[in-house]
């Protein structure tokens, strides 16, 4: 952690509670640098998290007010805390299980009401905490701890879901990953800057259940895949005609 973001870390949280390989260091750097570079006023700011290994992020590492909620309900409360104090800007940092599962539809109506809100989800394509299971996100064919032969089901695309849900035209909804690091920064910093409703899905690599699971060699490995299977576009409309195996389609799609 360089020096100049000591200030918005809590020194006795660490070491973090992630496991080698995990992604979700990456984006808890990523967040602060980007909040150092926009030089926001993190005592300004409020970080709400679920239950999950990404709600880790920002609870307890953030020198900063965080609230971690219950399973599946960071939006609500992130909502809840925005209409009490809309000077506050409040950030949800959570998990692709947390947030597109039990926390479904807390997700589209916060779309679709255009709340003021910075949703970052770290989407590792598993419920990484709690054993291996399968997620909304979990790949088909991917082999999770209840699906040992491989998934059977279709996965959401959680930025489908947010452009769907949402209405209006100046919402933020971009996708990244936690190899391509620059290009995450630029995207919180976008996110941060909205004046309303953005979304920003990070694939962030869990080795320890998806990885192993599924034949990768190494947390390095994982993240190296992340390189080799992006692909980047600067059109929405590729969001919904996009096909590729095995491909990851990264850019911004709307605002």
């Amino acid at each position: 952690m360089l020096k100049n973001l000591d200030k918005y870390i809590r020194p006795e949280s660490f070491p973090t509670p992630f496991c080698t390989g995990c992604g979700h260091g990456i984006l808890m750097g990523a967040i602060l640098r980007a909040i150092d570079e926009l030089e926001l006023d993190i005592d300004r700011m409020v970080f709400v998290s679920g239950i999950g290994c990404a709600a880790w992020i920002p609870s307890p590492h953030f020198a900063a007010d965080t609230i971690h909620t219950t399973h599946g309900r960071p939006v609500a409360f992130a909502t809840g805390i925005k209409l009490f104090n809309p000077k506050l800007k409040v950030v949800v940092v959570s998990g692709d299980g947390d947030l597109s599962a039990i926390g479904g539809n807390h997700l589209i109506h916060a779309a679709r009401r255009n709340i003021n809100l910075t949703i970052i989800c770290a989407n590792n394509n598993i419920y990484g905490m709690t054993g291996g299971q399968l997620a909304p996100t979990t790949p088909i064919g991917a082999r999770t701890s209840t699906t040992p032969a491989g998934s059977s089901e279709p996965p959401f695309d959680l930025c489908k879901l947010v452009l769907g849900a949402s209405s209006s035209d100046n919402a933020y909804v971009a996708r990244t990953t936690v190899w391509h690091t620059r290009e995450l920064i630029k995207y919180l910093k976008k996110a941060f800057s909205v004046p309303g409703f953005s979304f920003l899905e990070v694939i962030s690599p869990c080795y320890t259940h998806f990885g192993r699971r599924n034949k990768y060699a190494s947390p390095a490995e994982m993240i190296l895949d992340l390189k080799d299977s992006a692909v980047r576009t600067k059109k929405q409309e590729d969001l919904f005609t996009f096909k590729e195996k095995n491909k990851i389609l990264i850019g911004e799609f709307s605002g």
